[in-house]
């Protein structure tokens, strides 16, 4: 499960998912990607789920970048607890992601492999995604 290795605070206030993504929203490393079309908080769970999905269909073959990284802690009381007492201890981390994140990429594979790979993986998540290519792509080599 992907968390991070040292947090400077253990616990983080739940915060505001508003606007669309100022930043990685654009293609970076592959030439395909997912982009996120919602706001959600996404787990490490879900995010190892998808990866594993993307890195199974394609064969191990081609490159996958995975561009969201799930260092937000997320607390949670006890069953059967009253209110009040403090706040919880931390349960996991997510991701918050926005709308117009890029959520992973991948390179080195055909347009239909990718395309499906990535179908794939946008099923393990809790957004809905769409696919991208990058502008520069070209439909007529063989990958």
């Amino acid at each position: 499960m992907l968390q991070p290795k040292k947090t400077r605070f253990r616990r983080q206030q739940k915060g505001r998912m508003k606007g669309v993504a100022g930043r990685g929203n654009q293609l970076a490393f592959g030439s395909f990607g997912i982009k996120s079309l919602q706001s959600k908080w996404i787990t490490g769970n879900q995010i190892e789920a998808a990866r594993i999905a993307v890195t199974r269909y394609m064969q191990r073959q081609g490159q996958v970048w995975v561009r969201i990284f799930p260092d937000k802690p997320i607390t949670k009381k006890p069953a059967e607890v009253r209110m009040g007492k403090g706040k919880g201890n931390p349960e996991g981390f997510v991701a918050p992601v926005t709308p117009g994140r890029i959520i992973f990429e991948i390179e080195g594979v055909s347009f239909e492999v990718a395309k499906e790979a990535l179908r794939l993986a946008a099923q393990k998540l809790p957004v809905t995604t769409k696919f991208v290519v990058r502008n520069d792509y070209d439909y007529e080599q063989k990958s």
